[in-house]
């Protein structure tokens, strides 16, 4: 239930309608300053209210977040799979430590630097 909430939430705060309606609570917050002299009250109300969405927030995106990562990690771990020559302890590089990730950063870029033989089309 709480995913379905995240999801849905994060959907709707990335919006153009949403943003256009922090928009306008921000301007009529601002136009509201005069009639209550500026106070600190007035600022506590906006400061309050900010921090708290914030809050809150960030633990419905981290939650959007963790939920695509995964997703796109499965699918690449799929594609992985059916590719005949993939090595397949490709597939949980997620789990290693940083110092396993960095030797393989460093022999990809080995790999990298020779060029690769594209096989020539046929001429017609």
């Amino acid at each position: 239930m709480f995913s379905r909430f995240a999801q849905w939430t994060s959907h709707q705060a990335g919006r153009v309608q949403t943003f256009i309606g922090a928009i306008v609570v921000i301007l009529l917050w601002a136009v509201s300053g005069p009639f209550f002299g500026f106070s600190n009250t007035w600022q506590l109300v906006i400061n309050t209210g900010t921090t708290i969405i914030t809050f809150l927030m960030v633990f419905l995106i981290q939650n959007t977040q963790n939920r695509d990562t995964q997703a796109i990690q499965l699918k690449l771990d799929e594609l992985i799979r059916v590719t005949r020559d993939a090595r397949n302890d490709m597939m949980n590089l997620e789990d290693r430590s940083d110092a396993e990730l960095e030797r393989l950063k460093e022999q990809f870029a080995d790999v990298s630097d020779v060029p690769l033989e594209v096989p020539q089309s046929p001429t017609r």
